[in-house]
């Protein structure tokens, strides 16, 4: 009977072990460091370089301030704002790009072009999407 007692014993503490490791698993937290500080917003893809001045639209500016873009998009979940890929370092762009901590210049400080023309829409989560939602 006492060989019993231990199985049964045996038993109860493995599945409680194997509960407690998969609560623990639930509790990993991400660490993403802190949004990049650029004058006209930054690119929505690792490594978060500073986009120039002519990327993003109207739509990705509140009050003059860039609504953040990959993990630090602050806009509403079903946001699409048009972008100009163009100035995408992806597509071949090599003209000029900010640095991070660069003050914008005071002719375009918080302001998307007027002579914008995005030539695709954006979510501020990294994914493309079609071009008849965000128009401007």
């Amino acid at each position: 009977m006492n060989g019993l007692k231990c199985l049964v014993l045996a038993g109860v503490a493995g599945i409680c072990l194997m509960a407690g490791a998969s609560n623990a698993a639930a509790q990993i937290s991400v660490n993403i460091g802190v949004e990049p500080s650029c004058p006209y917003g930054y690119y929505d893809y690792a490594p978060y370089n500073c986009s120039p001045y002519g990327y993003y639209g109207p739509q990705w500016f509140n009050r003059g301030v860039f609504i953040g873009s990959g993990p630090w998009f602050h806009g509403p979940r079903n946001f699409r704002g048009r972008v100009n890929n163009r100035f995408d370092q992806q597509r071949g762009y090599h003209g000029r790009v900010p640095n991070r901590g660069d003050r914008a210049d005071t002719a375009n400080r918080g302001r998307a072009p007027s002579h914008f023309r995005g030539n695709e829409v954006r979510d501020g989560r990294g994914n493309a999407g079609n071009g008849n939602r965000g128009k401007h």
